[in-house]
């Protein structure tokens, strides 16, 4: 069972998320050149997941409209407090399996393999139903996944199943101290989830642990290219494209990466 985080932990985890999450080799070109078609077009953008506006907000340096949309007003206050000053981005707080803007879009994004928190069928389906709905007649999505990796899923049931190991350390940004994080990973094949649980230690000058903030688990569901394919058809979009990386490659068995691009289909 996906164990809660508390208030405290859940203020660390918004505090640091900028520091732990570098951005993907070719993201923030591919993403830029995107937002530029949609800018010159005079459309809007909307990012659903944006967290603390890693993306939203580079874009909305280029200039045209962006919504951020987030569940998590933690991680919401880091992005108005990053933004301020720039008037045309707006953070809205919401569910993406069910929001209504009341205006539609020339993209909508979901960067960072956020889709992987839709854990079910019923999820999954009301969170594209409701993208559709936001999207212009010929405007794109894009859908950014973490392309199933066989061999590492394996080891989560034997081996690795549980054991922490560490990530790259990072620097606190409001204390500046160095903060070592540790990942432990489990899988379930019934039911395809990843369960994450992450650690931080929070050191002193002389190196010593003076905060330890453990967040819980967090269930990912791990999803398949047919299961994406399915997924759309069955919510109204065509596929236009699925790449394997953010330099556009082809999706394939060595691929580290799936970013699905797909448009409301014709009717």
């Amino acid at each position: 069972m996906t164990k809660p985080m508390n208030e405290d932990n859940h203020d660390y985890y918004a505090e640091t998320y900028d520091e732990s999450v570098p951005d993907w080799p070719g993201e923030k070109a591919y993403y830029t050149e995107m937002a530029e078609e949609v800018r010159k077009k005079g459309e809007s953008l909307l990012e659903l997941a944006c967290g603390t506006g890693r993306v939203a907000i580079r874009l909305a340096r280029l200039g045209g409209r962006v919504v951020g949309l987030d569940h998590d007003e933690k991680m919401l206050a880091v992005a108005r407090q990053k933004s301020q000053g720039m008037d045309n981005i707006q953070w809205v707080t919401g569910d993406m399996r069910s929001f209504e803007l009341g205006e539609k879009f020339g993209l909508v994004l979901i960067p960072g393999q956020a889709f992987h928190n839709m854990n079910t069928a019923t999820d999954q389906v009301a969170c594209m139903e409701s993208i559709r709905r936001h999207l212009l007649p010929g405007g794109q999505f894009v859908l950014h996944l973490d392309a199933p990796d066989m061999v590492w899923l394996g080891d989560l049931v034997r081996d690795k199943a549980g054991k922490f190991e560490p990530e790259k350390q990072i620097r606190h940004p409001r204390t500046g101290r160095r903060v070592n994080p540790f990942k432990a990973w489990k899988y379930e094949p019934s039911s395809q989830s990843a369960l994450e649980r992450t650690v931080w230690e929070e050191l002193d000058e002389a190196g010593q642990v003076v905060k330890r903030i453990d967040d819980g688990e967090v269930r990912l569901h791990s999803i398949f290219p047919f299961e994406v394919e399915h997924l759309l058809g069955r919510t109204g979009f065509t596929v236009r494209a699925v790449y394997g990386d953010f330099y556009r490659n082809p999706y394939g068995d060595n691929s580290s990466q799936m970013i699905w691009v797909a448009s409301p289909a014709e009717r």
